[in-house]
């Protein structure tokens, strides 16, 4: 395995992470939790919203640190892609004043081991994230699992992997990507082994794994996730965030591998 820098974020943002994301994540409406894993492989190349399959978030915030609300009409399609614009629009009452609004795209079902492909362009600008992950959680009947793709804006040219598995966190890297994550399309994917294992890959080359050493991994089925927002007291974290015009993250296709 290639050689990596690793970065751990300070014990009270890892708290505020995950008061945030159960406030908000947990809370969000319209959603149906699946009794089990849906299975079944799937290729989505996102040229059309697929109601079936996807659901927009609309009308809320995952919570402290998420400085936007989710609007569903933030979430487009067009030329062959999806994207997730985050910009200065107002958002409904739900959204609890956020002064930004963004898009969230989530799978209406629950998926387990397996394989999670996606190929992506981030958007660019300190104290923002681009996304791509798995969650699980209150809303659900579960207890809190997660597995993360994550650019931040401040610096494209690298990826930072994490993992939450019962709301515990804390076991982020950074990765050097050798390219400007901001410039152009390149494939993300994460491999999720029932025995114990999560791999992280770049452009099919091996970038990061997990085994367990640094604390328990994920088991729960999960939803597949993206979205983009700004942070709000996560300075050390993101850099701030000043607002100077739309940001956009952009997904060609989404593949998701049944092991």
């Amino acid at each position: 395995m290639r050689s990596m820098t690793m970065r751990h974020r300070s014990a009270p943002r890892r708290l505020l992470l995950a008061l945030a994301l159960l406030l908000g994540l947990s809370a969000a409406p319209g959603l149906t939790p699946p009794a089990q894993a849906a299975g079944g492989s799937f290729v989505d190349n996102l040229d059309s919203h697929n109601a079936g399959r996807w659901n927009k978030a609309d009308g809320w915030t995952n919570g402290g640190m998420f400085n936007a609300g989710w609007r569903a009409d933030h979430v487009w399609h067009s030329g062959g892609v999806m994207g997730l614009n985050l910009d200065n629009a107002t958002c409904p009452s739900g959204c609890s004043g956020r002064p930004y609004a963004s898009g969230e795209y989530r799978t209406n079902d629950l998926y387990s081991y397996g394989r999670y492909e996606v190929r992506m362009k981030a958007a660019s600008g300190s104290g923002i994230v681009s996304s791509f992950f798995t969650y699980t959680g209150p809303s659900d009947g579960q207890p809190w699992d997660e597995i993360d793709v994550e650019i931040l804006g401040k610096n494209t040219w690298q990826m930072q992997t994490n993992y939450f598995t019962s709301g515990v966190g804390g076991h982020e890297a950074i990765i050097n990507l050798g390219f400007d994550a901001a410039a152009g399309y390149h494939n993300y994917a994460i491999e999720w082994w029932r025995g114990g294992t999560i791999n992280w890959f770049v452009d099919g080359r091996l970038v990061h794994q997990e085994n367990g050493s640094r604390g328990p991994l994920p088991t729960h089925p999960q939803r597949i996730m993206m979205n983009l927002w700004p942070g709000t007291g996560v300075d050390d974290w993101l850099g701030p965030f000043n607002y100077s015009g739309q940001r956009t993250a952009t997904y060609d296709w989404v593949r998701y591998t049944q092991y």
